[in-house]
């Protein structure tokens, strides 16, 4: 194993011409502005190079994609074979279609730099196109476990030419319960295939994976970038729980580009609205999005369109986007890993960052063994809504200074301490009910009002009739789901570890609503007679 000094590294490798990297692909990365290897890459790329098993650990963000990316691309350059269809030449595994889109993106150009194709396999999309792409012969393929494996069962793709495979944020595909998926998969490539691995983490089910299936496997380590830890400013901002609508709106009113996570897919939504309607345009990103939905909020953010991004932790992995200036953790993660990977999204390439925690008293605790297993020591500060603090994180100071301009001295705001919770949480919320729980009393998640006043926070949905509902409870309109719950709804989102809806995809039966499941002719609780809706002509 080889525990890198990221200074020595950059200092080995002048260029990627020096660590052996084929002319076009130099200039292929040139022309994507990449001149000068990361030290992951500088350390990793001429072992794959010469055709060993790698094991890569860095943090997300990097530089890991091209670490592999190039000596994929160089091998089946080198090798001269002939795609076939059916029958890709490289397998990158990944565990969510954001992360495949992104990789495929960063290799596509040094792919046709050496005339090889690179196509993408995921859920929540229709496989007709993946179908064709691999019909017609793919060299590189980069997919997810649960689409994959449906492609091979019906027979549209096959393993066996596959001399390179390579798994991407593994730790998040064990974390996300696809392993034994993997396992599967690495079976049905050739054994003496070349297999490379990077991961933020090696411990615990990788570990495992690396023993079963690489052979005398190179190591390297990475855990920071010269002088990018000091890039990165953590703040805990202990708040009161009836505080917390008002003082996310001071931090999200920025200029700059602002990611904000919360824990459910229901309080990601709500959350984007309530910004977009108070004037701050706002975008979410979860689970129960659909592909398109997805790519286009994802666009807005990129684009600049909406400056502010809500999401659940699907975000917090293999999305890039430049120049995030605060990520934000409207409710703190369970675990110091899930901490990690969601301030990963802010101070990349050596760019200037500020995650801020907010903890209500309730949660001062946990959050304070959350950073404690992170290795990180926040500025702990007690704030209330409109305090100079929040305009200074969000980077608009009083001075006029932007939050990227060289900083100056200013004093700091008062510390605050963890003081001991009277209510301590001790445990992550059970898999599965994420959308009921984020951290807060029962109480605080009504603010006060009642069930039927929160009717306006769900999803649209009509009745076959495409009428909506009739709530026979107080004379109003409520909107009647006219289908059962998708198993992403059920399972939380991207975690349910079954078939395609590992990767994010969405799903649901039809079912009948009250109103058309009763008996024709019969009476509802008003008097009235019920009849069948006509189809709207």
């Amino acid at each position: 194993m080889h525990t890198l000094d990221p200074s020595r590294a950059s200092a080995r490798a002048a260029g990627f011409a020096e660590l052996g990297v084929p002319q076009p692909i130099v200039r292929a990365l040139a022309r994507t502005g990449i001149d000068d290897p990361r030290p992951i890459q500088a350390a990793t790329i001429p072992d794959s190079l010469a055709g060993r098993d790698v094991l890569g650990r860095a943090k997300t963000g990097s530089g890991k994609t091209i670490a592999f990316g190039v000596p994929v691309v160089a091998a089946l350059a080198a090798s001269g074979g002939r795609t076939r269809s059916g029958r890709p030449r490289a397998l990158v595994l990944v565990p969510t279609r954001e992360l495949a889109s992104q990789v495929a993106a960063a290799i596509t150009p040094l792919a046709k730099a050496m005339s090889l194709s690179c196509t993408t396999a995921f859920g929540g999309v229709g496989q007709g196109r993946q179908v064709a792409a691999l019909r017609g012969g793919v060299d590189i393929l980069i997919a997810c476990p649960g689409r994959l494996e449906d492609l091979i069962g019906q027979r549209h793709c096959s393993l066996g030419d596959v001399m390179v495979t390579v798994l991407d944020e593994a730790d998040h595909m064990a974390d996300l319960g696809f392993l034994p998926a993997v396992r599967r998969l690495l079976d049905l490539t050739p054994a003496g295939g070349q297999r490379m691995l990077f991961s933020a983490t090696l411990d615990g089910a990788v570990a495992g994976l690396v023993r079963r299936h690489t052979t005398n496997a190179v190591t390297h380590e990475l855990d920071t970038e010269p002088d990018e830890a000091p890039l990165i400013d953590h703040h805990v901002l202990s708040i009161a729980a009836a505080d917390k609508r008002a003082i996310i709106h001071d931090l999200a009113a920025s200029s700059d580009r602002t990611l904000l996570f919360t824990r459910t897919k229901h309080g990601a939504r709500k959350l984007a609205r309530q910004l977009t309607t108070s004037g701050v345009p706002a975008v979410d990103l979860h689970g129960n999005l659909s592909q398109g939905a997805r790519e286009r909020n994802l666009e807005s953010f990129s684009r600049g369109s909406s400056r502010v991004l809500v999401a659940t932790d699907i975000a917090a992995r293999g999305i890039h986007v430049d120049d995030i200036s605060l990520v934000v953790h409207v409710d703190p993660p369970a675990e110091h890993k899930a901490y990690l990977h969601r301030s990963g999204r802010t101070a990349r390439s050596g760019a200037r960052g500020v995650v801020v925690t907010l903890a209500t008293p309730e949660q001062s605790r946990d959050v304070q063994r959350m950073t404690k297993a992170a290795g990180i020591t926040p500025t702990a500060t007690s704030v209330r809504p409109g305090d100079r603090l929040l305009s200074q994180l969000a980077g608009c100071p009083d001075d006029g200074t932007r939050r990227d301009a060289p900083r100056t001295n200013v004093a700091p705001a008062p510390a605050a301490t963890f003081a001991p919770s009277t209510t301590t949480v001790t445990s992550a919320p059970r898999h599965g009910r994420d959308d009921r729980r984020d951290g807060r009393s029962r109480d605080d998640r009504r603010d006060g009002r009642s069930r039927d006043d929160r009717r306006d926070d769900r999803s649209p949905r009509v009745d076959r009739s495409g009428r909506v509902g009739s709530d026979r409870r107080n004379g109003s309109d409520r909107r009647v789901s006219d289908q059962r719950p998708s198993g992403d709804q059920r399972l939380g989102g991207d975690q349910r570890p079954s078939s395609d809806r590992r990767d994010g995809s969405e799903g649901g039966r039809d079912r009948p609503d009250r109103d058309t499941r009763s008996r024709r002719g019969g009476r509802n609780r008003s008097g009235r007679s019920r009849s069948r809706a006509r189809a709207p002509r």
